[in-house]
């Protein structure tokens, strides 16, 4: 694990964005795992920025998102697929075919469930996994639960989850109650992950995830045993 500390938001974005272009720069056709939320939204316009000023190129790049919430159509604002798409995936030259979010629409989630690991076998993993976490230490919409799911799986949020998001929304009625999200084993399988979290609100759960037990009642532990975790923050850990 290594901990980036930084001044505040601004700067943890930028320094977020600048890893996740020196992985580009490196591996053009690179496979990039992404995360929605307001946590990396800095990320996103400064990755426009350096694609803009002719830095990276996205042409070759593959992105796989975390997770979508279930019965919400792609064109919903709320969706996660409007979401990248209105803050990175429409502003860079990427190829949109090979950007990947969960369907949220999906009859079948079991089905839903097994396509979307088959899809992140056949692009061969992913290289580099942006994370943020949530309040209760979910990262993606993977849950405190009493195990860790390894595979993507459809959940049912909590109601802290559904709390938090209900900013989102005009009413907390409106706010999905489940969600399609990618298990552990991707995430954990990723070659490297890069953690973001910035906000006084996310430093105790920040902390015990870091550094508390492992266990699946705080989902982000797992990341203690990942291989490569860099995490960026300006918060006090």
């Amino acid at each position: 694990m290594r901990i980036i500390k930084v001044k505040n938001y601004e700067e943890m974005s930028k320094k977020a964005a600048d890893i996740i272009a020196a992985q580009i720069l490196l591996d053009p056709g690179t496979v990039l795992g992404l995360a929605t939320g307001s946590t990396p939204i800095g990320t996103y316009d400064r990755l426009v920025e350096l694609n803009k000023n002719g830095d990276i190129d996205f042409s070759r790049v593959t992105t796989i998102n975390l997770d979508e919430y279930c019965d919400l159509e792609p064109t919903h604002e709320q969706s996660y697929r409007y979401f990248m798409n209105k803050h990175l995936l429409t502003r860079v030259n990427i190829n949109l075919e090979n950007t990947h979010v969960p369907n949220g629409k999906a009859r079948d989630t079991d089905a839903e469930c097994r396509r979307y690991d088959d899809l992140i076998e056949k692009a061969g993993g992913i290289d580099l996994q942006l994370l943020g976490i949530g309040h209760n230490g979910h990262i993606g919409f993977n849950e405190p639960s009493d195990e860790f799911v390894p595979g993507t799986h459809c959940v049912k949020l909590t109601e802290s989850t559904i709390n938090a998001n209900s900013r989102f929304f005009n009413s907390i009625d409106e706010v999905p109650k489940r969600a399609i999200t990618m298990g552990i084993r991707a995430i954990i399988q990723a070659k490297r992950a890069l953690l973001i979290a910035s906000g006084e609100d996310k430093k105790e759960i920040l902390k015990k995830a870091l550094f508390g037990p492992v266990t699946p009642q705080v989902p982000a532990s797992i990341l203690q045993l990942h291989r490569d975790l860099i995490v960026v923050t300006p918060l006090d850990i």
